[in-house]
């Protein structure tokens, strides 16, 4: 008996936060959720700067233009943090 595997569509469908966590919601219907802390940039920044987000790199990314962030679906999904260069500034 076979397993029907739905294609994973891992483009970013909307990015929302709540006290202490980033929340990315995928175009499969997953949702992926990450503490806050994991990128200072954000973390720091003012909620209109969080809320002024783009979709980048075909969909596959998300780019803050005004505090000059950008993630990835991929990196999220592993679970990456900033690189530690980024959590020492």
């Amino acid at each position: 008996m076979g397993i029907l595997a739905t294609a994973a569509d891992e483009r970013v469908k909307s990015v929302s936060f709540d006290t202490d966590r980033l929340i990315v919601d995928l175009m499969d219907g997953r949702t992926i959720a990450v503490p806050l802390e994991w990128y200072p940039r954000l973390a720091n920044a003012a909620p209109s700067q969080r809320d002024n987000w783009q979709r980048a790199g075909g969909g596959y990314g998300i780019h803050w233009p005004d505090i000059d962030e950008d993630l990835s679906t991929e990196g999220l999904l592993r679970g990456a943090p900033a690189p530690a260069r980024q959590l020492g500034k």
